[in-house]
């Protein structure tokens, strides 16, 4: 959330839930405090371990932490195993501490890249997407930011086009399989001043987004939002007993509803489109969504000219 001492300067947070098979770290403690006091780190499946163990190390270095006994680590995950030799649990604390490291602000990489490297998507390959909207001025001015780590099922959709069944590829097209399962991790991100209680409504709407790409939220996926406000912090110590922000209203909220439902869709969509086909574990292979497909489908559907 910043590049300061996150756990001394704590963030206001919220996550939601949408389904619970997953095994994200630190959430009961988000629930409890409304705030953050690590970095996130997204990982597979059975490295979470690992990478709250690094998350835990990074944070007890950190200058000023000197006398911490306590930290709560935020680590998501998605189920990596069809292309990824999972239980060979290859990531290990050297490397979460170098991507603590050499995390820096601007473009983030989108595609096949970090834990997005082995994840499928509607039965393509998926991966890591971003997208931002920012609210005019007189809606004022506030930016909503959001990543995804995509690794879910059900019936793609492009701007209501039905782009899975048009390309004959869906969860449970022929069988009662697990063609659903899987996981997605979205993060959210917004400079607007919400407190917990308001961060949590706007994490609900990012699950509208999730399902107008026509994710849903199967049996057997872990789907979580993680949001953020980056307009002020918390100190972990304090002179006073009391916490004193100017926080947005109720009824100024509705915009950045609007704006976290565009641009998780967008962000899920910008996954699939970066993602490239990749042969993985045992010798399988995910291909990548046929972009120009794509195009023309969205053409024979009117929404491309």
């Amino acid at each position: 959330p910043h590049d300061g001492n996150v756990f001394q300067q704590k963030i206001p947070a919220a996550i939601e839930l949408g389904n619970g098979f997953g095994k994200l770290a630190g959430y009961s403690q988000v629930a409890e405090l409304g705030n953050i006091e690590t970095p996130i780190v997204l990982t597979n499946t059975l490295n979470v371990s690992t990478a709250a163990a690094a998350l835990v190390d990074w944070t007890l270095t950190q200058k000023g932490n000197e006398n911490v006994r306590s930290v709560n680590p935020i680590v998501g995950e998605t189920n990596d195993s069809y292309l990824n030799d999972i239980r060979g649990r290859h990531v290990k604390q050297a490397h979460v501490i170098k991507a603590l490291q050499t995390a820096s602000s601007g473009s983030v990489e989108e595609g096949n890249v970090g834990a997005g490297t082995g994840t499928v998507c509607f039965g393509w390959k998926g991966g890591i997407g971003t997208s931002s909207r920012k609210l005019p001025a007189l809606l004022g001015g506030y930016t909503v930011g959001v990543l995804v780590q995509t690794n879910f099922g059900g019936v793609l959709e492009v701007a209501g086009v039905p782009v899975g069944v048009e390309l004959g590829k869906y969860s449970f097209k022929e069988t009662l399989d697990k063609s659903g399962d899987g996981s997605c991790m979205i993060v959210v991100a917004t400079d607007a001043p919400l407190d917990a209680r308001n961060l949590k409504r706007l994490a609900t709407r990012a699950l509208i987004g999730l399902g107008k790409t026509g994710g849903i939220m199967a049996n057997g996926s872990g789907d979580y939002v993680i949001a953020f406000s980056t307009a002020y912090t918390i100190p972990h110590d304090s002179k006073s007993k009391f916490e004193e922000q100017k926080l947005l209203r109720n009824d100024d909220t509705s915009p950045l509803f609007l704006a976290v439902i565009e641009a998780t869709e967008e962000a899920i969509l910008n996954s699939l489109l970066m993602a490239k086909t990749t042969k993985g574990y045992q010798g399988h292979t995910v291909e990548a969504l046929p972009v120009q497909k794509v195009v023309e489908i969205m053409k024979k559907y009117g929404k491309v000219k």
